[in-house]
């Protein structure tokens, strides 16, 4: 449920309130805005006795349920879409985000080689993988720890955020040290220990949307992180699997659109996994940014046939300036729309 206070609730009505949701045996979750606050109480049990008597507690203007399985993440609890602050960009803000770098870390020369061209491309986060999650045990696993510093090093020289995934709870730690942004792939959306560790990171997370799950279950996954403390979720769109055999997945492109709808967290699409084919990835970032996506994610690299992973859908260094010089027109539409529905 979700208490709305008065305008300029004092402190001890608001903690007042916050007591007897907790006396009811739910948690709570606050923001507070510049001239009221919202409370979220979010638990297992029968809302209706403490909705009866939160309506009547001093400094309460509004007391409703949330419908939706997903509390903390739901637009129902907060209708403005969250921005996350990574570094000197902002998702969800009013800036149209990319992504980009190679699947894998593979030697320094090849991360300072991508690094340098996304960032003058005009990339403001850079993607590698020193953990790899493959299909089968005997392809490239990652370089681990080694494919961390040499993301840290690149960061260093070009200033790019950087995005790099974490498989399991026990590497958290090690990994929030490097990065900005915690990824936590398809095939671990649905790993509550790793979810629940994550939920204690500080640092924001790309949650990607597992490859046969529903938007509802990408949520629930969202909604454990935001529970165990962790706010800053981004969601990642990056294709399901399905009968069809032309790309590597389906781009369920219309998710963006009802995850907007749904959520007040940033979407991004992944159009590099989504279609498993180099040259589809650029139009699929087009109609990223036409959909309403606040950024897509990219796989770049300097020599895609001589790649250790994914080099079928990496786009080559000349393809990913082509790319960005073309989604420039796409975007300054985007940011006009995003002004216009600001104001209306």
């Amino acid at each position: 449920m979700i208490i709305s206070m008065r305008k300029h609730a004092s402190k001890e009505e608001i903690d007042h309130v916050c007591d007897r949701i907790r006396e009811f045996g739910f948690k709570v979750h606050s923001i507070v805005g510049d001239e009221r606050v919202v409370i979220g109480a979010v638990g297992v049990g029968d809302v209706t006795p403490c909705l009866e008597m939160l309506e009547a507690a001093p400094g309460v203007e509004s007391a409703v349920r949330i419908s939706a399985p997903y509390k903390f993440v739901s637009r129902e609890f907060k209708a403005e879409r969250t921005r996350i602050r990574v570094n000197g960009a902002e998702v969800g803000g009013d800036e149209f985000i990319v992504m980009a770098g190679p699947c894998s870390v593979e030697s320094e020369k090849q991360i300072m080689e991508v690094a340098e061209v996304v960032a003058t491309a005009g990339a403001k986060i850079l993607r590698g993988g020193a953990f790899k999650p493959r299909t089968s045990p005997y392809e490239f696993q990652g370089l681990e720890l080694e494919g961390l510093k040499l993301l840290a090093k690149a960061r260093e020289a070009t200033g790019l955020s950087i995005v790099t995934e974490v498989l399991s709870e026990r590497d958290v730690e090690m990994v929030a040290e490097y990065a900005n942004i915690m990824q936590v792939g398809a095939r671990n959306m649905q790993n509550f220990a790793l979810l629940k560790a994550l939920g204690k990171c500080q640092r924001p997370i790309l949650l990607k949307r597992g490859m046969s799950s529903t938007l509802k279950e990408l949520l629930m996954s969202a909604e454990y992180l935001v529970a165990h403390g962790n706010p800053n979720v981004m969601l990642c769109e990056r294709g399901i699997r399905t009968f069809e055999t032309a790309t590597r997945n389906t781009c369920d492109i219309t998710a963006v659109s009802v995850l907007n709808e749904l959520t007040h967290l940033p979407v991004i699409l992944d159009p590099s996994h989504a279609t498993g084919k180099r040259s589809l990835v650029a139009s699929l970032a087009r109609a990223a940014v036409a959909i309403g996506a606040d950024g897509v994610i990219v796989e770049v690299h300097p020599n895609p046939e001589k790649a250790f992973s994914d080099g079928a859908q990496s786009l080559t260094l000349e393809m990913f300036r082509a790319m960005m010089r073309d989604l420039k027109p796409y975007v300054q539409l985007w940011k006009e729309s995003r002004v216009t529905a600001a104001t209306v």
